[in-house]
């Protein structure tokens, strides 16, 4: 090999470096981590429709759940953007542990009264309101969403640490298609096996994930705190979260983005907060396509019924079209372009919605829970390394939490939003209509929003942003955060977002 050759590797080489041990001990407690919650995926809904089956109440759960990325995210990333960013993985997945394993002990207690799966994958059931259970699961939603908002906003912004720019689609398409396999494939069904065994089994398997996670992320070596500025003293809460805002939303792709993401995120809850009633009412988990056959192996695996084990399919939809989203979304979007990728993500709500609103069909539904995740996938591998690649690594926490509290924030309001829905038409309508209702709505939401962000999220905005991003890291290792603005403005980098008016309000 000649000395020239070498020398071009080496470059290929270090990358690879950086793709090693913290990577991959990132990658196995995310993907051991996401078995637990695509455990909880099926235990969870399955505990909510046990204790009550009033459809705003179920609704409510999610709204906890969701709810602290409305309230939280913005302090989260100032937090993010001064600690280091392992620790605060770490310390947020203990919490998680202990009260995963609060609800599991509140339903082992409870066990005896709560309804058996055979009558909740049936449908017919008439229980009064457990009360004591409800508020447990409340309250540890609330607690649990909380943890999520701080630990997820560290794991995002935590991976350019540790993988090479050029190499962000790949390990994020990587660590996806991973967690996708665990949340939505694995997951489901082993919890639909867990809960055959007792309500509480689920709960505990979910603690004991996010322990493990909680010791590999501590494996990982190195300091984790943002590079660039560091600050010290007592923290400006207004300043600090106001540096943060402004930077996205002086960003002319960045901003409709975070909107359309907003937008996104909230008719998908506004349809999934009262999806398992509708799947346990309207379709025909226990009478449908295949269901004689799988009712043969339905015990064999575990399950009680037929019924639940047709649900936990349906719910591994999402994960096939992960997977096939995580393996094909590059290769599709560099095929026809970033900007027609994230409008087909919309335009294929659009379909899936008015579909699944309509069947009977479980089958049926989980085509359309293929297809709109595989889109989601195409979203999700863009947009994210999209923001890894643009953000100043000092700026990244902050300016992801503000990104998340647009994105994740209508979250816990889509959800208030279908469980009212549902509430309010069922007399109107009927129980059967009132729980497909959401499907519609959110399939004209999606047409009026395909129209806003077609012509702000185009192929040459988002390649012309990501140029500008590069140079503006660029200027910043090579002068330093607190001079990266007035040499960004003499550079006469485009697109960069403006200096910050400190006087403005």
């Amino acid at each position: 090999m000649s000395e020239t050759a070498r020398r071009s590797s080496e470059p290929t080489k270090a990358a690879k470096v950086r793709l090693g041990a913290n990577y991959w001990r990132l990658w196995i407690a995310s993907v051991i981590s996401n078995l637990g919650d695509g455990i909880g995926a099926i235990a969870y809904p399955w505990l909510a429709s046990a204790v009550t089956r009033n459809g705003f109440l179920i609704a409510l759960i999610a709204v906890a759940q969701r709810l602290p990325w409305l309230v939280f995210t913005l302090p989260a990333g100032v937090i993010t953007d001064r600690v280091d960013r392992r620790k605060i993985m770490v310390a947020m997945d203990v919490v998680r542990a202990a009260l995963t394993l609060l609800v599991a002990f509140s339903v082992l207690a409870n066990e005896g009264v709560l309804p058996a799966p055979e009558a909740l994958a049936s449908g017919d059931v008439e229980a009064a309101t457990n009360l004591t259970v409800y508020l447990v699961l409340l309250l540890a939603a609330l607690l649990l969403g909380f943890a999520e908002v701080l630990r997820d906003n560290s794991a995002q912004t935590i991976l350019p640490a540790i993988v090479e720019p050029e190499n962000l689609e790949k390990a994020n398409g990587n660590l996806w298609g991973a967690e996708m396999v665990a949340n939505s494939f694995v997951g489901p069904p082993l919890g639909s096996v867990l809960l055959g065994v007792g309500f509480a089994f689920p709960f505990f398997f979910d603690a004991g994930s996010f322990a493990v996670a909680a010791a590999l992320v501590f494996l990982m070596g190195g300091t984790f705190r943002p590079k660039g500025e560091q600050r010290s003293g007592p923290v400006d809460w207004r300043g600090e979260i106001k540096e943060g805002f402004n930077w996205l939303w002086h960003h002319s792709v960045l901003r409709p983005m975070a909107i359309v993401l907003g937008f996104l995120n909230g008719l998908g809850m506004m349809v999934f907060a009262t999806f398992v009633l509708f799947a346990q009412e309207d379709l025909d988990l226990s009478t449908g396509l295949f269901t004689g056959v799988l009712g043969d192996f339905a015990g064999a695996l575990g399950f009680e019924t037929v019924g639940a084990l047709v649900f936990a399919i349906l719910m591994m939809g999402g994960a096939i079209g992960g997977i096939l989203g995580s393996v094909l979304a590059p290769k599709l979007t560099e095929r026809i372009g970033s900007g027609p990728s994230l409008a087909l993500t919309i335009l294929s709500g659009i379909v899936t919605m008015v579909v699944t609103g309509i069947t009977t069909r479980w089958w049926i539904a989980f085509l359309m829970s293929v297809a709109g995740v595989f889109t989601s996938m195409m979203w999700n591998i863009i947009t994210v390394s999209f923001r890894q690649t643009i953000i100043p690594d000092n700026l990244l926490g902050r300016v992801n939490s503000v990104y998340r509290f647009f994105g994740w924030g209508m979250m816990p309001i889509g959800s208030a939003i279908g469980g009212l829905i549902v509430a309010f038409s069922e007399s109107i309508v009927g129980r059967s209509m009132a729980l497909r209702m959401p499907f519609f709505v959110a399939a004209a939401s999606y047409a009026l929003l395909f129209l806003y962000a077609a012509p702000r999220l185009t192929t040459e905005k988002l390649d012309a942003a990501r140029e500008a991003g590069r140079a503006e890291k660029a200027v910043v290792d090579s002068t330093g955060a607190d001079d990266a603005t007035t040499a960004i403005a003499e550079s006469g980098i485009t697109g960069a977002p403006p200096p910050i008016d400190e006087d403005e309000v």
